[in-house]
Protein backbone atom coordinates (compact mmCIF):
# COMPACT_ATOMS: atom_id res chain seq x y z
CA UNK A 1 0.00 0.00 0.00
CA UNK A 2 1.30 3.46 -0.92
CA UNK A 3 1.41 5.82 2.04
CA UNK A 4 0.87 9.50 1.46
CA UNK A 5 3.60 11.69 2.92
CA UNK A 6 3.09 15.38 3.59
CA UNK A 7 5.76 18.00 3.09
CA UNK A 8 8.05 19.16 0.31
CA UNK A 9 9.40 16.54 -2.08
CA UNK A 10 13.04 17.52 -1.65
CA UNK A 11 16.43 16.41 -0.37
CA UNK A 12 15.70 18.11 2.94
CA UNK A 13 12.62 16.04 3.76
CA UNK A 14 13.87 13.52 6.33
CA UNK A 15 10.46 11.81 6.63
CA UNK A 16 10.32 11.16 2.90
CA UNK A 17 13.95 10.05 2.92
CA UNK A 18 13.05 7.56 5.61
CA UNK A 19 10.11 6.22 3.63
CA UNK A 20 12.28 5.68 0.55
CA UNK A 21 15.08 4.09 2.56
CA UNK A 22 12.61 1.65 4.11
CA UNK A 23 11.42 0.78 0.60
CA UNK A 24 14.98 -0.04 -0.49
CA UNK A 25 15.95 3.16 -2.29
CA UNK A 26 18.71 5.69 -1.72
CA UNK A 27 21.87 3.57 -1.69
CA UNK A 28 25.17 5.17 -2.64
CA UNK A 29 26.86 4.48 -5.99
CA UNK A 30 30.15 6.18 -5.07
CA UNK A 31 32.98 6.84 -7.50
CA UNK A 32 34.73 4.53 -9.92
CA UNK A 33 38.22 4.65 -11.40
CA UNK A 34 37.88 7.26 -14.14
CA UNK A 35 35.41 10.17 -14.10
CA UNK A 36 34.24 12.35 -16.96
CA UNK A 37 32.31 15.62 -16.96
CA UNK A 38 29.13 15.97 -19.00
CA UNK A 39 27.74 19.50 -19.49
CA UNK A 40 24.16 19.35 -20.75
CA UNK A 41 22.50 22.06 -22.85
CA UNK A 42 24.10 25.23 -21.52
CA UNK A 43 23.24 27.04 -24.74
CA UNK A 44 21.43 30.33 -25.24
CA UNK A 45 17.95 28.84 -25.58
CA UNK A 46 18.17 27.49 -22.03
CA UNK A 47 20.26 30.20 -20.36
CA UNK A 48 18.80 33.46 -21.68
CA UNK A 49 15.78 34.44 -19.52
CA UNK A 50 14.40 36.40 -22.49
CA UNK A 51 14.14 33.27 -24.63
CA UNK A 52 10.96 31.19 -24.65
CA UNK A 53 12.22 28.47 -22.31
CA UNK A 54 15.27 30.23 -20.90
CA UNK A 55 15.97 31.00 -17.26
CA UNK A 56 18.74 32.51 -15.15
CA UNK A 57 21.36 29.78 -14.83
CA UNK A 58 24.28 32.08 -14.01
CA UNK A 59 25.00 30.38 -10.67
CA UNK A 60 24.86 26.96 -12.35
CA UNK A 61 27.24 28.19 -15.05
CA UNK A 62 29.72 29.40 -12.42
CA UNK A 63 29.67 25.99 -10.73
CA UNK A 64 30.07 24.16 -14.05
CA UNK A 65 33.05 26.35 -14.95
CA UNK A 66 34.70 25.42 -11.63
CA UNK A 67 34.33 21.76 -12.53
CA UNK A 68 35.59 22.35 -16.06
CA UNK A 69 38.75 23.98 -14.68
CA UNK A 70 39.47 20.93 -12.53
CA UNK A 71 38.73 18.36 -15.25
CA UNK A 72 40.88 20.29 -17.72
CA UNK A 73 43.77 20.59 -15.28
CA UNK A 74 43.69 16.83 -14.73
CA UNK A 75 43.13 16.03 -18.43
CA UNK A 76 40.00 14.05 -17.61
CA UNK A 77 37.34 13.68 -20.34
CA UNK A 78 34.77 16.44 -20.92
CA UNK A 79 31.70 16.38 -23.14
CA UNK A 80 29.05 18.96 -24.02
CA UNK A 81 25.56 18.57 -25.43
CA UNK A 82 23.02 20.73 -27.18
CA UNK A 83 19.80 19.97 -29.06
CA UNK A 84 19.58 20.80 -32.76
CA UNK A 85 17.42 19.86 -35.74
CA UNK A 86 17.47 20.48 -39.48
CA UNK A 87 15.67 23.66 -40.61
CA UNK A 88 13.01 21.46 -42.23
CA UNK A 89 12.37 19.80 -38.81
CA UNK A 90 12.06 16.48 -40.62
CA UNK A 91 14.20 14.94 -37.87
CA UNK A 92 11.83 16.19 -35.14
CA UNK A 93 8.86 13.88 -34.69
CA UNK A 94 5.30 15.14 -34.86
CA UNK A 95 4.77 13.91 -31.30
CA UNK A 96 7.75 15.93 -30.04
CA UNK A 97 6.55 19.00 -31.93
CA UNK A 98 3.10 18.66 -30.36
CA UNK A 99 4.26 17.98 -26.80
CA UNK A 100 7.28 20.32 -26.69
CA UNK A 101 6.75 22.97 -29.40
CA UNK A 102 9.72 24.99 -28.13
CA UNK A 103 11.94 22.43 -29.90
CA UNK A 104 10.96 23.98 -33.22
CA UNK A 105 13.32 26.88 -32.48
CA UNK A 106 16.28 24.53 -32.02
CA UNK A 107 17.55 24.88 -35.58
CA UNK A 108 21.01 23.53 -36.29
CA UNK A 109 23.50 26.38 -36.69
CA UNK A 110 21.28 29.00 -35.07
CA UNK A 111 22.36 31.13 -32.14
CA UNK A 112 19.81 29.41 -29.90
CA UNK A 113 21.71 26.11 -29.88
CA UNK A 114 25.23 27.51 -29.53
CA UNK A 115 27.01 26.90 -26.23
CA UNK A 116 27.42 29.98 -24.06
CA UNK A 117 30.92 31.50 -24.32
CA UNK A 118 31.60 31.25 -20.58
CA UNK A 119 32.18 27.51 -21.01
CA UNK A 120 35.19 28.12 -23.29
CA UNK A 121 34.75 24.77 -25.02
CA UNK A 122 38.09 23.49 -26.32
CA UNK A 123 38.96 21.58 -29.47
CA UNK A 124 39.37 18.25 -27.66
CA UNK A 125 35.96 18.49 -25.93
CA UNK A 126 33.23 16.68 -27.83
CA UNK A 127 29.99 18.50 -28.67
CA UNK A 128 27.08 16.09 -28.98
CA UNK A 129 23.83 17.05 -30.69
CA UNK A 130 21.13 15.03 -28.99
CA UNK A 131 17.63 14.58 -30.44
CA UNK A 132 15.94 13.87 -27.10
CA UNK A 133 16.26 14.40 -23.35
CA UNK A 134 18.84 11.69 -22.67
CA UNK A 135 22.38 12.43 -23.81
CA UNK A 136 22.67 8.72 -24.65
CA UNK A 137 19.64 8.29 -26.90
CA UNK A 138 20.48 8.60 -30.60
CA UNK A 139 24.05 9.81 -29.93
CA UNK A 140 27.60 8.46 -29.77
CA UNK A 141 28.08 9.29 -26.08
CA UNK A 142 28.31 5.63 -25.03
CA UNK A 143 31.01 5.05 -27.67
CA UNK A 144 32.99 8.05 -26.40
CA UNK A 145 32.75 6.86 -22.80
CA UNK A 146 33.95 3.38 -23.78
CA UNK A 147 36.83 4.82 -25.78
CA UNK A 148 37.87 7.06 -22.88
CA UNK A 149 37.49 4.19 -20.36
CA UNK A 150 35.00 6.20 -18.30
CA UNK A 151 33.06 4.51 -15.50
CA UNK A 152 31.93 7.61 -13.57
CA UNK A 153 29.83 10.36 -15.13
CA UNK A 154 29.54 13.75 -13.43
CA UNK A 155 26.33 15.18 -14.90
CA UNK A 156 25.81 18.96 -14.94
CA UNK A 157 23.80 21.60 -16.78
CA UNK A 158 20.06 21.74 -17.40
CA UNK A 159 17.25 21.03 -17.06
CA UNK A 160 17.05 19.01 -13.85
CA UNK A 161 13.56 17.67 -14.48
CA UNK A 162 14.18 16.86 -18.15
CA UNK A 163 17.52 16.23 -19.81
CA UNK A 164 19.49 15.84 -16.57
CA UNK A 165 17.06 13.27 -15.24
CA UNK A 166 16.83 11.44 -18.57
CA UNK A 167 20.61 11.25 -18.81
CA UNK A 168 21.05 10.14 -15.19
CA UNK A 169 18.58 7.31 -15.73
CA UNK A 170 20.34 6.21 -18.92
CA UNK A 171 23.73 6.32 -17.21
CA UNK A 172 22.41 4.25 -14.32
CA UNK A 173 20.93 1.73 -16.75
CA UNK A 174 24.37 1.37 -18.35
CA UNK A 175 26.03 0.63 -15.02
CA UNK A 176 27.83 3.96 -14.68
CA UNK A 177 28.53 5.71 -11.40
CA UNK A 178 26.35 8.83 -11.82
CA UNK A 179 27.40 11.85 -9.77
CA UNK A 180 25.19 14.95 -9.66
CA UNK A 181 26.72 18.14 -8.17
CA UNK A 182 23.68 19.97 -6.82
CA UNK A 183 24.91 23.52 -7.48
CA UNK A 184 25.94 22.67 -11.06
CA UNK A 185 22.41 21.63 -12.12
CA UNK A 186 19.47 23.94 -12.79
CA UNK A 187 15.86 24.13 -13.90
CA UNK A 188 13.38 26.88 -14.74
CA UNK A 189 11.09 25.50 -12.00
CA UNK A 190 12.44 25.39 -8.43
CA UNK A 191 9.86 22.80 -7.36
CA UNK A 192 10.60 20.53 -10.33
CA UNK A 193 14.32 20.96 -9.61
CA UNK A 194 13.97 19.88 -5.98
CA UNK A 195 11.68 16.95 -6.73
CA UNK A 196 13.96 15.70 -9.51
CA UNK A 197 17.08 15.95 -7.34
CA UNK A 198 15.29 13.90 -4.70
CA UNK A 199 14.22 11.21 -7.16
CA UNK A 200 17.62 10.99 -8.88
CA UNK A 201 19.37 10.76 -5.53
CA UNK A 202 17.16 7.84 -4.56
CA UNK A 203 17.07 6.04 -7.91
CA UNK A 204 19.92 6.84 -10.30
CA UNK A 205 22.98 8.41 -8.71
CA UNK A 206 24.48 10.43 -5.88
CA UNK A 207 23.45 14.08 -5.51
CA UNK A 208 26.36 15.77 -3.74
CA UNK A 209 27.39 19.31 -2.78
CA UNK A 210 29.76 20.89 -5.27
CA UNK A 211 32.51 21.11 -2.64
CA UNK A 212 32.28 17.39 -1.97
CA UNK A 213 32.64 16.67 -5.68
CA UNK A 214 35.62 19.01 -6.00
CA UNK A 215 37.29 17.42 -2.97
CA UNK A 216 36.72 13.93 -4.37
CA UNK A 217 38.33 14.92 -7.67
CA UNK A 218 41.60 15.63 -5.83
CA UNK A 219 42.39 11.92 -5.80
CA UNK A 220 42.35 11.53 -9.59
Amino acid sequence: MIKEMSGQHSLGNSRLDGQYAAAGFGGRVGWGERPALLVIDLARAWTDPNDQMGSDLSAVTTAVCQLLDVFRSKDLPRYFTTMAYDPSLRDLSRVARAKTPHLKQMVRGSAAVQLIPELRRQADEALIEKPGPSAFWGTNLATLLNSDRVDTLVVTGCSTSGCIRGTAESGFNRGLHVILPAEAIGDRSPSAHEASLFDMNNRYGDVLPLKTVLDELDRY
